[in-house]
Formats: structure tokens, C-alpha cells, sequence
């Protein structure tokens, strides 16, 4: 049985100017008048990483409607906005309660334009759980417990009641967040019936305001489909709408530079995630097993088939299971596309810029000068169709260098001044009279990578020890970016994996690779084994699944399928 608030300021009382490690005398359950607050995890001092709360609020007391909550889709939307809403009143509040350290400090999970499922705030059957930091003040080392009364008497009541009671919300914003969320759940329906690869709406705005901002850019051009590929869709809420449909199989993105064509594909590339009203990209949506493919130099290789691209190398290496330290460009490539198989993605993303030139496309001359019987590598150009028609894989490609890739392509659009231009029949006219060498390509094949993933050199016995306490397993995880985090004392490198978009989807990646070390991986489960128990274990218990603690806290975002397993190929595993 929870205990009262009344006992929480009792505890307070009794505490007061004691030393720091008397707070953990707190931990609990308690209830309040419209909700329970758990005081989930206690700091040890108030220089150290602040204390983990949650609040549970019955959902007939929160009051929204169970039509918003009852579609996973909706849900998500749902909570995401709750997050929102909870961030803007508890920054009101933080550091208002003063003292040393992170005294007073009230943090909640920050959202970008994506709607991502997180752990700071769930939506159960029959409650909300909102999840959040609090650093308990202190003067010095010395508690102050009148500064942290303030905190769950005072702040937190009016934080939970503003944000999380239909009664206090504009309820025509709420039902525009169940509005969009359901459109956007029909619009990626509507993808697989049309045989589409992406939709991008008329009036979309797609450049955004800088490098290390994902917010739209202020006075951009809109975006505007040209008319032999508009389509036109009525969504159940919005209406009709039109906007750019891009078919199945291989579509080529070309103007100068700078006219918005890498723009372009970054907005396809982004909408394999839904986006919030407002951002300019909430219709713009993508294939969701779309993957972002690019050179990586230097990365891990382990056990993977290449050889649909790269075969007969000089030192005999076998390349139907090739591994390496230290790849080149051109085999990383090849290797993402192969992994990006085994994970499901039916579409690629590719830049010209940021792909291996050798791996993408050979000229005419160069194969007269370096013979075919020297080359080991079969290049891009000469496998995108058989992807499409034999592997069920679409493409979409930005170029600007080489004319080879107009060729295979089925659509060629091209960005004038950030304007689309359906640019495809004049173009085949001149594919025509300039026809492309005849290519030697090896026969397709599906590759068949078979990577056992082996026990971590740093695992010990207790860390395989389900009954060993967490400090003893001796796996300690730290994210320290959006891009890279370490498990013991090796770090993983997502730096390339361009599809994350939040650090809160590398910490949950962090959590599986850990529990994955931990529970999974026993040097007889292959790699796509793990993977795929991963997955279900996301899907039936969702955060709590994977997680080390008696408690879940506030900060992880789920990931997809796709970048579980590009984590799993990336650790360098023994």
C-alpha cells in the first residue's frame, strides 16, 4: 500500500539538515490527491546525476478521451504531446528551489519534431506514468528539505494538473494531435496500396534551419510536386491533399548544387518518422524500413556476405563471409546494404556525396583502361535494378557528378531553386542516343550472411549471472552524444547511422546492446537471432523489457528495427 503525502512531509521534517544519504530514507510510493508520485531512485549527492521520480495519474481522473489513446499510433502521438506539454511547465519551475549542485533541478525529456515512443511518458490500460529528474536540494552535503517540499508540494501539483487533465488543456489542439496522427497513419497505408516509395505534400517546407537545428527554416521555399507526378489523396481528417508521390523502384534526384536536391532527400529520409503540426514535414512520409546508406572508412565488419559487390580480391579473401577492423569506403557500403537486407528495408536512400565514388559507378574509360577480369568490385549502378526487381528493394538517389545513373533510373526529378521538375522522358530520349557500355555484372543473388554473435571479450561470469545484482555484472552503459555511447570499456560508433534522431534512441540502443551482452548472446545465436528477440521484447514489454534496474526512468526513445541492427554490426565484438 502506497503511503500519504502527509508521511512524505513527515519523512521531509525528520531529515532536515541531516546528511545527503539520509534521502534515500524517501524512496517509495505515495499517495496525492489526484495521482501517485514514486520516488523511483535517490541520488547519492547533489553533484551526481539528479534522482528519478514518476507520477501515475488515473486515466478516468485525466479525463481524455479513450478514442485518442486506444490506436498505438494515437497513443504515441498522445504522449508525446503530453511530454511536451509536461516540459514546458516543469521548466518553469526548475531551479526555482534552491541549493548546491543540481539542487532544485526538474528535467523532463526534450522532443524534437519527430513523435517518438518514450519512456517519459506511457500510456497503460489504465493509467499515465509520466517519468522525470529531480536533483534533491542540499546546502553542501546537508539536506534541505524545505527547498525539495517546495518541489512536491508546490510545483509538481501545478505541473501535473496543467499538463495532464484534459479539463486544462485547449482541447481543439488535443484533437488536432489524434487528428494528424491518424492521417498520417492512413497516408503510410496509402504508400503500400499506390505502390509508393514517399509522398511529399504540396506546401511542405523541407530546408531546415541549420546543421544542428531540425526546426523548419523561416521564409524557405515551399515544396510543390510538378504535375506528371502529383497525386492526390483525401485523408479522413484533412481532407484532400496533394503533394509529390514517388513510385517503387528507382528514382534519381539531380540539379546543381545547392538548388535543394540533398534537401530533398533528407526530408525523405526523416519522414520514415512521423513529425509534429508545424514542422513543415508533418506530410512528408516515407517507406518506414527506409534506410540512409553512406561510406563509413575504418568501421567493423564481422561475418557478412558481400560478395553481390565485392568479389576476387587479390589476397583470396572470402567476401561470402568477410570481416575487418578497418573497412574502406567502398566496403562499407557494400556491407550496409547487405545488413540493411537482413534487417527488412525495402528502400534506399543514397547520396552521392557521402557514398564511396568506386563503389557507386565505374566510367567507360576507366573500364577500358583497368580491365574487368582487375576490378573486385561490382558497382551500384549495375546491381539497383535487380535490387528492385528481384530483392523487392526501391531506390531514391541523389547525383550531380555522373550521367551513368540516369539509365537505370524510373523517375528523374530535378531541383531547380529548391523547384521539382519531372524531368524523366526528356532525359530517356538522350539515354537513348547515348547508350551506357554494355556491364558483366555476375548473376544476382541473394546475399546469405550466417554472423554468430560471440560473447563479448569484457563479459564475465556474473554479468551472464541473472541473480547478480547490477553493480556486480559489471556492465556499465554511458550515451554520450546522440551517435555514441560505451558498454564496459568499449565504445559503439553510430556517427553514420544518420537516421537516429534523438540521443534518447541512442541510450535505448545503449539498454539493448547491455541487456543483449547480458541475457541473449551465448556464441550460438546469430546476429539476426538477437536481433529478432530484441524486437519482441520491445514489442510484448515494451522499456521495462530491457531494463537492468528495479525501476524505468526517464530518457529512452524507441529505435527501429533498422537501427537495432545496424548497433548490433557496429559493436566490435571479439
Amino acid at each position: 500500500m502506497p503511503k500519504t503525502s502527509n508521511d512524505l512531509q513527515t519523512k521531509l521534517h525528520a531529515i532536515h539538515q541531516k546528511g545527503y544519504p539520509a534521502y534515500k530514507e524517501l524512496r517509495g510510493t505515495y499517495q496525492f490527491p489526484n495521482y501517485l508520485l514514486y520516488i523511483d531512485h535517490v541520488q547519492g549527492d547533489p553533484f551526481a546525476s539528479p534522482s528519478s521520480i514518476s507520477v501515475e495519474i488515473p486515466l478516468k481522473t485525466a479525463g481524455f478521451p479513450a478514442d485518442y489513446y486506444q490506436k498505438s499510433y494515437t497513443r504515441i502521438a498522445l504522449q508525446d504531446y503530453l511530454t511536451r506539454q509536461f516540459e514546458q511547465q516543469v521548466n518553469r519551475y526548475s531551479f526555482r528551489a534552491k541549493g548546491s549542485g543540481k539542487s532544485g533541478l526538474i528535467s523532463v525529456t526534450h522532443c524534437g519534431q519527430e513523435i517518438l515512443e518514450r519512456s517519459a511518458c506511457q500510456i497503460t490500460k489504465n493509467s499515465i506514468i509520466a517519468r522525470f529528474f529531480v536533483g534533491f536540494p542540499a546546502n553542501g552535503r546537508r539536506i534541505n528539505s524545505i527547498e525539495l517540499e517546495k518541489i512536491f508540494f508546490d510545483f509538481l501539483p501545478i505541473c501535473v494538473e496543467k499538463a495532464f487533465f484534459y479539463r486544462n488543456q485547449n482541447t481543439k489542439v488535443v484533437e488536432q494531435v489524434y487528428f494528424l496522427a491518424e492521417d498520417q497513419y492512413f497516408l503510410r497505408k496509402e504508400l503500400k496500396r499506390l505502390h509508393l516509395t514517399a509522398f511529399v505534400a504540396d506546401a511542405s517546407i523541407l530546408p531546415r534551419q541549420s546543421g544542428v537545428s531540425d526546426k523548419p527554416l523561416k521564409e524557405s521555399i515551399p515544396f510543390f510536386a510538378p504535375d506528371s507526378l502529383a497525386i492526390e489523396l483525401t485523408l479522413p481528417h484533412k481532407g484532400t491533399i496533394r503533394g509529390l508521390g514517388i513510385k517503387e523502384g528507382i528514382t534519381l534526384i539531380v540539379g546543381g548544387g545547392y538548388h535543394g536536391k540533398s534537401t530533398l532527400l533528407n526530408a525523405l529520409e526523416s519522414g520514415v518518422y512521423n513529425h509534429i503540426a508545424g514542422d513543415g514535414r508533418e506530410y512528408v512520409i516515407s517507406d518506414d524500413n527506409g534506410v540512409k546508406l553512406r561510406a563509413e572508412d575504418g568501421r567493423f565488419i564481422k561475418d557478412v556476405d558481400i560478395s553481390l559487390f565485392i568479389n576476387d580480391l587479390p589476397n583470396k579473401k572470402d567476401t561470402h563471409c568477410f570481416s575487418t577492423c578497418d573497412a574502406s569506403g567502398s566496403t562499407s557500403q557494400a556491407a550496409a546494404i547487405v545488413e540493411s537486407m537482413e534487417a527488412g528495408s525495402s528502400l534506399f536512400f543514397i547520396d552521392e556525396d557521402t557514398s564511396a565514388t568506386n563503389f557507386m559507378v565505374r566510367d567507360s574509360f576507366m573500364q577500358k583502361v583497368i580491365g574487368r577480369s582487375k576490378e573486385p568490385i561490382t558497382p551500384f549502378l549495375e546491381r539497383a535494378r535487380d535490387l528492385y526487381e528481384k530483392a523487392g528493394i526501391s531506390t531514391i538517389l541523389v547525383a550531380g557528378s555522373s550521367g551513368a545513373f540516369f539509365h537505370i533510373a524510373d523517375t528523374i526529378i530535378q531541383m531547380d531553386c529548391y523547384k521539382a521538375i519531372d524531368i524523366t522522358a526528356s532525359t530517356k530520349v538522350l539515354c537513348k542516343e547515348n547508350p551506357l557500355p554494355k556491364t558483366s555484372a555476375t548473376e544476382f543473388h541473394q546475399p546469405d550472411s550466417y554472423r554468430i554473435m560471440s560473447t563479448p571479450d569484457f563479459q564475465t561470469k556474473t554479468s551472464r549471472n541473472p541473480h547478480a545484482s547490477h553493480a556486480d555484472r559489471g556492465l556499465k552503459v554511458k550515451t554520450h552524444d546522440r551517435y555514441t555511447f560505451s558498454i564496459g570499456k568499449e565504445t559503439v560508433d553510430l556517427r553514420y547511422v544518420e537516421q537516429l534522431a534523438d540521443f534518447e534512441q541512442t541510450s535505448a540502443l545503449a539498454s539493448m546492446l547491455r541487456f543483449a551482452c547480458e541475457s541473449l548472446i551465448d556464441n550460438q545465436l546469430t546476429l539476426d537471432e538477437v536481433a529478432k528477440k530484441l524486437i519482441s521484447i520491445l514489442e510484448t514489454k515494451g522499456f521495462s523489457g530491457i531494463n537492468s534496474t528495479s525501476y524505468l526512468s526517464c530518457g529512452l526513445a524507441m529505435p527501429r528495427k533498422q537501427e537495432i541492427y545496424a548497433c548490433l554490426n557496429r559493436f566490435r565484438r571479439k
